[in-house]
């Protein structure tokens, strides 16, 4: 089992953003500054530059899993931070391997639409994290653009939306920002 000195362990399932705005990059970047080391399990590849995506690809659950259980069999991960996932069959996929990890605190990023507004999944698949993954999660950090189509709000309030979604969370930040992945 390898250790990485003295630092939380961090195992990260979110798409690759080639800008490196967002997603792992940012994940890995932010975590680094809270002193954790990142372990990223690439869900999707995205096809991005700053402003927008134009296109993605879901790897399939295989891989995920493969990277996501050589991490887990290898280190001590102290937490899972969710990011793009991008399909419900990637939602179910990271729903069964969080079963066999009860243990492990979760954020939850539902991330389901880039900074220029671009698509990062079908809103079923917001439906399909609200469902299976919320209730899963320590923190739910979705932005207020995600947070209204978790909560099939389309012009909801942030209030309006933390209504609707707290029953499925035990805590919820609904962010001002609208760019991550």
């Amino acid at each position: 089992m390898n250790t990485y000195s003295s630092r939380p362990v961090v195992l990260c399932l979110s798409g690759h953003d080639p800008s490196g705005g967002a997603g792992l990059q940012a994940d890995i970047e932010a975590l680094i500054a809270q002193g954790c080391h990142a372990a990223p399990a690439v869900t999707a590849l995205t096809v991005q530059d700053t402003v927008n995506v134009s296109d993605f690809r879901v790897l399939d659950r295989e891989w995920v899993l493969a990277q996501a259980n050589a991490v887990l069999a290898d280190s001590t991960v102290a937490a899972v931070k969710l990011g793009m996932l991008g399909s419900i069959e990637m939602v179910d996929t990271v729903a069964e391997l969080l079963a066999a990890h009860p243990h492990l605190p979760l954020v939850c990023d539902p991330v389901l639409r880039a900074g220029g507004g671009g698509r990062l999944g079908k809103d079923e698949v917001g439906y399909a994290l609200r469902e299976r993954l919320l209730p899963l999660a320590t923190i739910a950090t979705p932005n207020l653009p995600e947070a209204r189509i978790l909560a099939e709000l389309p012009e909801g309030s942030a209030d309006e939306c933390a209504e609707k979604l707290l029953p499925f969370c035990r805590h919820l930040l609904i962010t001002g920002g609208s760019t991550h992945g």
